[in-house]
C-alpha cells in the first residue's frame, strides 16, 4: 500500500515541503530502499524506525518497501524525517486507519524506544505549514513553543511514536498548544556591564553612541590596556530591544541550527558574537556541503565584534565585504546557491601596530595596517582612536558617561529614523533613494566636503558613510538637516583615510 506523508527539509534556514512516499509491499524479499538523494544520516535511520516500531508495540513490514523523498533533486540530511517515514511506513501497513495525515506537516527524530527527539528548525516548519495551508503540525513536545509563535494553525506535540499513531487514529485527542500570553516581550532587564566602570574615553563613547544610534559599523584603534575591549562589551547594553519582526528573522536562523535556548519561543536579546581570530571563512559566512549559516548569520539584526582585527586571516576579513555591504551571505554551490541574512553591526577592535602600541615610525604603522584592505576598512563607517587613559583619570573620582545616558540617546535617534522610514531601517542602511532624499547638503556643507574628499582622498563609498554618520549626528541633536558642524564630526571618524 501507497502512503504519503508530508514533512519539511531545511534549504539554510527556508524551510521547503519534503513529499515522503512509502510503498509497502505485500510479496518480495524483506528489504528496504530508500531514494531521494538521502545522506547517511537518514540512510542510517531506515534501523533506528524499525527498532521503534518495535518497541511502541507495532510490526514493521516484512517485505519489501521503498521510501523515496521528493523532490529528488535536494539531498536530506535531516533525522526530522524520522517520524514521518515511520507513521508512512505504518499507514502503508493499515496501523493507520484515517486520512488524518494529509491536514499536518510532521517531523520529529525517533529514539529506539519510541520517544520523539528534539528538531531543528520548528519554527521554519510552522510557517511552512501556514504557508501551505495545513492545519496544522505534528512535532516533538520540546519543540512546541518555538511553532506555537506563528499564529492561525495547530501545534500538536508528541512524545512518543505510538502517541501519534493514537492521534491520526482518533484514539486520543490533543488539544493543540497554545502559548500562555504573549509570545515576544522586550528584554527590559538592565544591562550587567556599563559604561560607567570604563575610566576616561568619552571621546570613544561618543563615537560608541553614533555608532548604536545608526547601526554604523565601528573601528577601535589603540594600543593594549586602554579600555576597548571593555567598550564593546559594553555596547549591546545600549542598544534597541528586537523588535517582533526582528525578533522573527533572528529566531529562525537560530531554531534552524538547534540554538535556541530551552523553553524560549522568541528571542528578545540581540545576539553577540565574538568568532576568535582564527576563525575559518566557513565558520563565519556559512558554508559546507549542505551550506549553513556562519558567524554572520548569527549575528543577525545584532553585534558581530571582531577583537585583534588584522590577526584574522585577509582571506577570512574579505568574505565579509559582501555581507557589509548587503546585509545577506550567498553560497553559491553547482546546482543552486542559498542566501543568509547578516544584518549585523560590525564592532572591531585592533592595535596601532603589530607590536601593540604606537610608533612614530610610519612605515611599522603601515606594514600593520596593510593586513586590512582598502575596500573593508570602506565599509567600516567610523574610525576612532582609543588613546592611553592618563593617572588622573584612571584614579579620579569623577564618573563618566553611564551606559542608561547613552541607551536614551540611542533610543531616541531611533525613534526618529522608525518615522522616517517607516519600519526597522537605520541610518546606516539607507540605499541611495533615500541617501538623496535625507542626506541633503547645504552648499556650505558641500564645500566642507569637497575639501575632505581632497585632503583625505575619499572614495565615494567612504563619501555616502560620512553623509550617513552625519545623519546620525543630527538625529542625536534633534536636528532637521545636517549642518557643517555634523558633517565635520562625521569627517573626523574616517581616522584610516588619513593614514594616521
Amino acid at each position: 500500500m501507497l502512503a504519503r506523508i508530508h514533512s519539511f527539509i531545511l534549504i539554510g534556514i527556508d524551510p521547503l515541503l519534503c513529499e515522503v512516499e512509502c510503498d509497502v509491499s505485500n510479496s518480495g524479499l524483506d528489504k528496504t530502499i530508500v531514494t531521494g538523494l538521502p545522506q547517511t544520516g537518514v540512510k542510517e535511520s531506515v534501523e533506528r524506525i524499525d527498532r521503534a516500531m518495535v518497541n511502541s508495540g507495532f510490526r514493521p513490514p516484512q517485505h519489501a518497501v521503498l521510501i523515496n523523498l521528493a523532490p529528488a533533486d535536494v539531498k536530506k540530511e535531516a533525522p526530522s524525517l524520522d517520524l514521518p517515514i515511520a507513521i508512512g511506513l505504518l499507514r502503508g501497513s493499515n496501523f493507520i486507519q484515517t486520512e488524518n495525515h494529509k491536514n499536518y506537516l510532521l517531523a520529529g527524530e525517533l529514539a529506539l524506544d519510541g520517544r520523539v527527539r528534539k528538531i531543528k528548525g520548528a519554527l521554519s516548519l510552522a510557517i511552512l505549514a501556514k504557508q501551505k495551508n495545513f492545519r496544522g503540525v505534528i512535532l516533538p513536545e520540546e519543540n512546541r513553543r518555538e511553532a506555537a509563535v506563528v499564529d492561525g494553525i495547530e501545534v500538536i506535540p508528541v512524545a512518543t511514536l505510538s502517541q501519534a499513531v493514537a492521534f491520526l487514529n482518533e484514539l486520543l485527542p490533543l488539544e493543540p498548544y497554545q502559548l500562555d500570553g504573549e509570545p515576544y516581550t522586550a528584554s527590559a532587564l538592565a544591562p550587567d556591564l556599563d559604561f560607567a566602570d570604563v575610566r576616561g574615553q568619552e571621546t570613544v563613547k561618543r563615537a560608541i553612541t553614533l555608532a548604536a544610534a545608526g547601526a554604523h559599523n565601528i573601528l577601535m584603534i589603540g594600543p593594549p590596556g586602554t579600555g576597548k575591549s571593555m567598550l564593546a562589551a559594553r555596547i549591546p547594553g545600549i542598544l534597541p530591544p528586537l523588535s517582533r519582526a526582528e525578533s522573527l528573522e533572528t529566531t529562525r536562523i537560530y531554531s534552524a541550527l538547534g540554538l535556541l535556548p530551552e523553553g524560549v519561543a522568541l528571542m528578545d536579546q540581540r545576539p553577540v558574537r565574538t568568532p576568535h581570530h582564527s576563525a575559518t571563512a566557513q565558520s563565519l559566512v556559512g558554508g559546507g556541503t549542505i551550506p549553513k549559516p556562519g558567524e554572520v548569520s548569527l549575528a543577525h539584526h545584532g553585534v558581530l565584534f571582531l577583537d585583534e582585527l588584522p590577526e584574522f586571516s585577509r582571506y577570512v576579513l574579505e568574505m565579509l565585504r559582501q555581507p557589509l555591504e548587503s546585509g545577506e551571505v550567498t553560497v553559491a554551490r553547482v546546482h543552486s546557491s542559498i542566501k543568509f541574512p547578516a544584518r549585523f553591526m560590525l564592532v572591531a577592535a585592533m592595535n596601532p601596530t603589530a607590536s601593540g602600541h604606537k610608533s612614530s615610525d610610519p612605515s611599522k604603522r603601515n606594514k600593520y595596517l596593510e593586513k586590512l584592505s582598502g575596500p573593508l576598512l570602506d565599509r567600516i563607517d567610523i574610525h576612532v582612536e582609543v588613546p592611553a587613559v592618563p593617572y588622573s583619570e584612571l584614579t579620579g573620582k569623577r564618573q563618566g558617561t553611564d551606559s542608561k545616558t547613552m541607551r536614551e540617546q540611542v533610543h531616541r535617534a531611533r525613534d526618529l529614523q522608525r518615522q522616517r522610514f517607516q519600519n526597522d531601517t537605520t541610518n546606516a542602511r539607507m540605499d541611495s533613494k533615500q541617501l538623496k532624499t535625507h542626506c541633503q547638503l547645504s552648499d556650505s556643507c558641500l564645500l566642507l566636503m569637497k575639501q575632505a574628499m581632497d585632503e583625505l582622498g575619499l572614495s565615494a563609498r567612504a563619501y555616502d558613510k560620512v553623509r550617513r554618520v552625519a545623519r546620525t549626528i543630527a538625529d542625536l541633536e534633534g536636528a532637521d538637516q545636517i549642518n557643517e558642524n555634523h558633517l565635520a564630526e562625521a569627517v573626523q571618524y574616517r581616522l584610516l583615510d588619513r593614514r594616521f
